[in-house]
């Protein structure tokens, strides 16, 4: 089973309760979800520390992901704990900051990923939040066991690419049509949400079915800086 496992909290220290902001009437998180459910997984899960169960849950179901509580800090524990509960063999990872992921490219990474049967997959390249990372569940669970305290569990993936004499990993440079490095499509400061509502009010004049593609966030990000 490949499930889109969203990671998302409400204690940021630059931008607290930047989860529950609106963008266009809705929290920011739920079109982080929205734009997540129109990438191909047979389920997708909203993983959050139990602290968050209260706002988050109904979010969730709202926007069809299933909601699962786990360890604040051990947040690669809170993926393990998802990939047990639900079974899961490979794990789109995504974060709350980003409503403007490029659902086109994590499907295309995603299938290299298991082509290429990598242990962990994310292009380079991409815009600055516009990204997600495709990771085979045995590696996450091996990371488990062996990470030390501190940042290889703070976040889910440094332990497989900080060892890549254990896990076959595939980063490659994204497509040229993907590419926008010097692009900034996350929400983590007050500027950034600032840019997010004008983004976000651009790209809603683009057709509803190509607003989560690369290509159309991107031009919508060049018209908004005109």
């Amino acid at each position: 089973m490949t499930a889109v496992v969203l990671q998302a909290r409400l204690d940021s220290s630059r931008l607290p309760g930047k989860a529950l902001l609106p963008l266009n009437n809705k929290p920011l998180l739920f079109w982080v979800m929205e734009a997540l459910k129109t990438v191909k997984a047979d389920l997708h899960v909203l993983a959050s520390p139990e602290d968050c169960a209260p706002a988050f849950a109904p979010l969730a179901e709202e926007a069809g992901f299933v909601f699962c509580e786990g360890p604040k800090d051990d947040v690669l524990g809170r993926y393990c704990l998802a990939i047990r509960c639900f079974g899961i063999d490979r794990v789109i990872r995504a974060t709350g900051d980003n409503p403007f992921v490029f659902a086109d490219a994590a499907d295309v990474l995603n299938e290299e990923a298991v082509s290429l049967n990598a242990a962990y997959a994310g292009y380079s390249g991409l815009p600055y939040g516009a990204g997600v990372e495709s990771v085979a569940a045995w590696a996450l669970l091996k990371a488990e066991k062996e990470a030390g305290p501190g940042p290889e569990r703070e976040h889910v993936c440094p332990y497989l690419y900080n060892h890549p004499e254990l896990f076959p990993l595939h980063r490659p440079l994204a497509p040229v049509r993907w590419q926008g490095p010097s692009l900034r499509v996350t929400v983590d400061t007050p500027e950034d949400y600032e840019r997010a509502l004008a983004l976000y009010a651009v790209l809603s004049r683009f057709p509803a079915e190509t607003r989560y593609h690369g290509e159309t966030i991107i031009a919508a990000y060049k018209e908004m800086e005109r």
